[in-house]
């Protein structure tokens, strides 16, 4: 920077604050001055708040009560462009400034200086007597494996006192060293030697080193069926990127995918990046952030929100498994990492891939049209082939009442397991069932806060609801009658499947896999690694496992209900069906054993189950594109979805048809307006929820248009209206 980039002491300067605000605000330039960007802690009221030095003061207000900067923070300034990425990403999403800013400074203790710290990790000793509280202690240490913890920390993730942790230390248990705070990482070698690949994936990964060495932003969608060695593929883009003096992010959908992945990068590299997500200690996020920032961490696997980290010189962004809708932030900040993805990139000059084997619609159609180079792997690595797609027809199956496991993959299972192989019964609902009727009055359990059902996890004795994740134990009576013994549950889930499968194959070793049912990301993954490893006969599981994992002894994949995601009136059913079932398909024989994939169905005619069984993907992405184009919707057309919430349903619908009347601003663009309606979930945490959904031709202006419809609201009370450009899901 210029010393006319500088804000010497006493100079206006305008700070964006990470408050609910609706503009910058005016301080002085703190002794010593600082730089356009600089983080600063700045007074606002009686507080200390965080903020970013945005620019020149505006100086429309009284000089003599403007305030000085505290002080500014010990960390590398913010880009330019890392300005211009919020910015345009506020102005997409419609999402103020400051919620934005908030989301790239997710990091604790920001604001403190560097200096030594305290640090525990598991001692040799033994305490001289074990509590519950120190148990709790210990395993969270070994947990966590070598990652060090602040005591606090430590304490807070045990849920125990600071004494507890203390005795600990004092018995020898956990021991306590002194370290530098927030080192650097360990550097990669980008030079080192990868795999052997075959001639697709060399030049598949030549024409990404290419794009590299352009120096200019590009966006590749790497297509390859399950197990055709895309990893392979674009961690060679990552060691030109390296190699090039650049940084490289990996964006996957699932924490629990994140330990098998590690482990190649490490053995493609030969030390570990770093990894950003929920399951990271607070003190490892610290780190990663100010590292990112000064270039002491050159490659960031992480999930969606890595996407917001300081990057210093950011050049690759890797979105593996790019169809997944968990890169669609559904709550606070509405953002598609994807799209923001290719945002970022085309600011900083970097490179895109989107890697999937069965991509996004809107992926696909990019790449049609020429606006993304497509890459394809058509093969499977080395001896391993696709498998066998086969559809199990319900309506021939004769089923005994309560159980889902046909005799044809009950049969099939048997024959796997006696040739020492592994199957995988699928089924895409968590809990024991998805409902729970009383036989004496038809009554549902529903939640008390929630238009929802709640949903019995048996192996947690508790009900539960999927939406506000409230729960209460299993009752012995019906709430709604007071009969006892009548409460039956309805339906498969994971927890019942499991239970068909114990009572089926008594002799088996059964693995349950569904998020709810680890207490942490760090027990999920180790978990999958057993399983890999050969711990298990039979897996169940919902749709975690149809996230990239690799099981080399998995032969067989059974769905259950290969239907249920085309019910319903989501634009998305068919697309969605499709991909997870191949998806969920591909864990079969991805080693050198053939694999099968069965899929249970009372309507094997069916279009998109025709599609999925024939393999012949291009023409289900040209049918269902040109379904879409004909009528207009994404992505060939544009969405909004407008939700308004309160705790009184008619202030909510006076909302709704006040915005309904008042739609000037979007005839004008040619946008319609749908609605208001009660939403399909009309009732969380015991608010109400109405939907409106604008729709729009491609090319239309909708971003200025709604924002200029909602910008007269004066929102009373408990009401909220929150904006979802380009919703993912209608909910």
């Amino acid at each position: 920077m210029s010393e006319a980039d500088f804000f010497h002491e006493g100079d206006l300067v305008a700070v964006l604050t990470t408050q609910p605000l609706d503009r910058t605000l005016d301080y002085r330039a703190p002794a010593g001055g600082c730089f356009p960007g600089a983080y600063v802690e700045v007074p606002l009221g009686p507080r200390k708040v965080l903020g970013v030095v945005w620019g020149p003061g505006q100086g429309d207000f009284d000089r003599s009560r403007i305030r000085s900067v505290i002080r500014v923070l010990d960390v590398a300034p913010m880009r330019v462009e890392m300005q211009e990425f919020l910015t345009r990403a506020a102005a997409y999403t419609l999402t103020p400034l400051p919620a934005m800013l908030r989301l790239a400074t997710r990091a604790p203790g920001l604001s403190d200086p560097p200096s030594m710290r305290k640090i525990l990790r598991r001692g040799d000793a033994e305490p001289d007597r074990m509590t519950d509280a120190r148990r709790r202690v210990i395993e969270v240490l070994q947990e966590y494996g070598g990652l060090a913890f602040t005591p606090r920390e430590l304490a807070d993730m045990a849920g125990v006192s600071g004494s507890v942790v203390k005795g600990l230390v004092k018995q020898g248990a956990v021991r306590e060293e002194d370290s530098p705070r927030d080192l650097p990482f360990p550097a990669l070698d980008a030079g080192r030697a990868g795999k052997a690949l075959t001639e697709d994936q060399a030049a598949a990964a030549e024409a990404l080193r290419a794009a590299l060495r352009s120096g200019d932003y590009g966006t590749t969608l790497l297509k390859g069926v399950t197990g055709s060695g895309k990893t392979e593929v674009y961690l060679e883009a990552v060691a030109e990127c390296l190699a090039m003096g650049r940084q490289a992010l990996v964006l996957l959908p699932e924490i629990a995918l994140t330990a098998e992945f590690l482990t190649r990068v490490e053995a493609r590299f030969g030390a570990r990046p770093a990894e950003w997500h929920s399951g990271a200690t607070m003190t490892e996020r610290r780190r990663i952030w100010r590292m990112v920032g000064q270039g002491g961490a050159q490659l960031v696997v992480g999930a969606r929100s890595a996407l917001f980290l300081p990057f210093q010189n950011l050049g690759l962004i890797i979105v593996d498994e790019e169809h997944d809708t968990s890169y669609k932030q559904e709550d606070g900040v509405l953002y598609s990492a994807r799209d923001m993805a290719v945002l970022r990139a085309s600011i900083c000059g970097a490179q895109v891939v989107l890697a999937s084997a069965t991509p996004s619609l809107e992926s696909w159609t990019n790449a049609e049209a020429g606006k993304y180079r497509r890459l394809d792997l058509p093969n499977r690595f080395g001896a391993a082939v696709l498998p066998e797609m086969r559809a199990i027809d319900m309506r021939a199956e004769k089923l005994q009442p309560g159980t889902w496991i046909s005799p044809t993959l009950r049969s099939a299972v048997r024959d796997r397991m006696e040739k020492g192989e592994q199957a995988l019964l699928f089924i895409n609902r968590r809990g024991y069932a998805p409902v729970t009727l009383c036989r004496a009055c038809g009554q549902q359990i529903g939640c008390d806060h929630c238009d929802a059902r709640m949903v019995e996890h048996r192996f947690l004795k508790r009900l539960m609801c999927h939406q506000c994740g409230e729960t209460k134990p299993m009752p012995e009576a019906c709430p709604s009658c007071g009969v006892e013994g009548k409460l039956a549950p309805v339906g498969p889930g994971i927890e019942r499947l499991a239970e068909e499968a114990a009572a089926a194959f008594p002799e088996a070793r059964i693995a349950a896999l569904s998020s709810d049912l680890f207490g942490s990301a760090r027990a999920l993954k180790a978990k999958i690694e057993e399983i890999a490893a050969g711990a298990a006969d039979i897996v169940i599981g919902t749709q975690l496992v149809a996230k990239g994992h690799n099981f080399p002894l998995l032969t067989l994949v059974g769905v259950i209900d290969a239907d249920l995601g085309l019910q319903g009136s989501d634009l998305r059913a068919a697309e969605r069906t499709f991909q997870l079932m191949r998806q969920v398909a591909g864990r079969a024989g991805r080693a050198e054993r053939p694999g099968t994939a069965l899929l249970q169905t009372f309507q094997p005619e069916h279009p998109v189950i025709r599609a999925i069984l024939a393999g012949d993907e291009e023409r289900f992405w040209r049918a269902e594109a040109a379904e879409r184009e004909a009528a207009g919707v994404p992505p060939y057309g544009r969405m909004v979805g407008i939700v308004l919430s309160g705790p009184d349903v008619a202030a909510v619908f006076d909302l709704g048809n006040h915005l309904a009347r008042n739609d000037g601003p979007l005839r004008r663009i040619g946008a319609q307006v749908f609605g208001p309606a009660p939403a399909p979930i009309a009732r969380i945490r015991g608010r109400h929820r109405v939907r409106l959904l604008v729709k729009a031709a491609k090319g239309a202006p909708v971003q200025a248009a709604v924002a200029q419809w909602i910008a007269p609201l004066r929102l009373k009370g408990d009401l909220r209206l929150s904006v979802d450009i380009d919703p993912q899901s209608f909910y």
